[in-house]
């Protein structure tokens, strides 16, 4: 499994880099705030709504604190997707939220 840090991330988008970012925390948790531009599908809607995704294109995914987003690039990846963990979530962002 590929792990990118919330630093890394931050820095990429302050770079003008479009970044495909997936946060998988529940509807209330994003509500708090999210990285710009991320797209919210929580964990346990990832296998139903993984036809969304394009493979092709590469994913970090995100979540409160790093496991959830563990659980959801391994998953994706089992089923041929291009996806990094953010370590440490959304507690280790330091950026901008929106």
């Amino acid at each position: 499994m590929k792990n990118t840090t919330a630093r890394e991330v931050d820095a990429l988008l302050n770079e003008g880099k479009s970044l495909n970012i997936i946060d998988v925390r529940e509807a209330d948790e994003v509500a708090g705030g999210k990285i710009p531009g991320a797209v919210n599908i929580p964990l346990g809607l990832i296998e139903t709504r993984m036809n969304e995704l394009d493979k092709t294109k590469e994913y970090i995914i995100v979540c409160h604190s790093g496991g959830r987003s563990a659980r959801a690039t391994q998953f994706l990846e089992s089923k041929g997707f291009n996806v990094i963990n953010m370590l440490g979530g959304m507690l280790a962002w330091e950026g901008n939220v929106e």
